[in-house]
């Protein structure tokens, strides 16, 4: 199925939003509508696409608005971009959420022993194009890391595009660690040391920062849609979050379409993009502990 997406008010301001629309023009949510498998017989996975490779702007779906648009996350009153810190430069992935999947706070995970962190779980596409905000790709799962974010489990999904002209020789974790040499452990240096330059330690991992295969990261994905599932039928404390949809029929808070309409003609009308920050491009060097 094809999605196209509507963008409102102008990017790098804190009104920008990027609603979703189905190959029929009706809007729907890119974490409850938009299906989680893409092909369930070859656990080939949708992925919701908030942030470009080489991009800084911390972009996510929008959890607690109605639709669920894609906005630009804000800390402190201001737009959130992520420190390039030596050697990166912004995401060094294409990254993004599997949609129907939910992270449950109140869920310990028997893994590392923490709850989730309140979000759908996040993928990491090594493929080699650079994708587009609110592109949704295919993915053929091959990993994950388990990350410990401020005391929150915050699994990371490895996968690939299908559409990639080398997705066919990547089929499990090890195949990224022998065609992709560093690239996994450059991946947990990204993850340890991102938010240092903002005054925060490093983040921890289970597992002590290795990958677990393919098998085990479906069961991890399989368990949070599980828990989606108890999300949107009223089974688990939703908190702030927003479970408007235009789909899920047996959810009970499936809307139609004039008030989903409603509430993307309600944003800012679109304008030119706001300049990004001069200090973005900074780069931050410091030795791990």
């Amino acid at each position: 199925m094809a999605y196209s997406t509507e963008h409102k008010a102008q990017a790098n301001t804190l009104e920008y939003r990027i609603f979703f629309k189905n190959c029929n023009g009706q809007y729907i949510s890119p974490f409850h509508d938009i299906p989680l498998y893409a092909d369930e017989e070859k656990n080939i996975f949708n992925m919701v696409v908030e942030v470009p490779r080489w991009t800084n702007a911390k972009m996510e779906i929008a959890t607690k608005d109605p639709m669920n648009p894609i906005k630009q996350d804000v800390k402190k009153g201001k737009l959130r971009y992520v420190a390039n810190v030596f050697p990166h430069k912004g995401y060094i992935w294409n990254y993004g959420a599997i949609p129907q999947t939910w992270e449950n706070p109140a869920h310990i995970d028997e893994n590392t022993g923490f709850g989730g962190d309140n979000d759908p779980i996040d993928v990491c596409d090594i493929g080699s194009k650079v994708c587009e905000r609110g592109e949704v790709i295919k993915v053929k799962v091959l990993g994950t890391l388990a990350l410990i974010d401020e005391g929150e489990t915050d699994w990371k999904i490895i996968a690939i595009n299908v559409e990639d002209s080398e997705a066919s020789l990547y089929n499990d974790i090890e195949d990224v660690r022998r065609l992709k040499p560093n690239y996994l452990e450059s991946t947990v240096d990204w993850f340890q040391r991102y938010k240092v330059p903002d005054g925060k330690p490093e983040n921890q991992f289970a597992f002590n920062g290795e990958f677990k295969n393919k098998d085990f990261a479906i069961e991890i994905i399989k368990s949070t849609n599980t828990q989606w599932k108890a999300l949107v039928t009223k089974k688990a404390d939703r908190g702030e979050i927003d479970c408007m949809n235009t789909t899920i029929q047996e959810s009970g808070f499936v809307c139609k379409q004039d008030v989903a309409k409603a509430v993307v003609e309600a944003a800012p009308a679109s304008g030119p993009d706001s300049p990004i920050p001069a200090d973005v491009d900074k780069w931050f060097y410091y030795q791990k502990n």
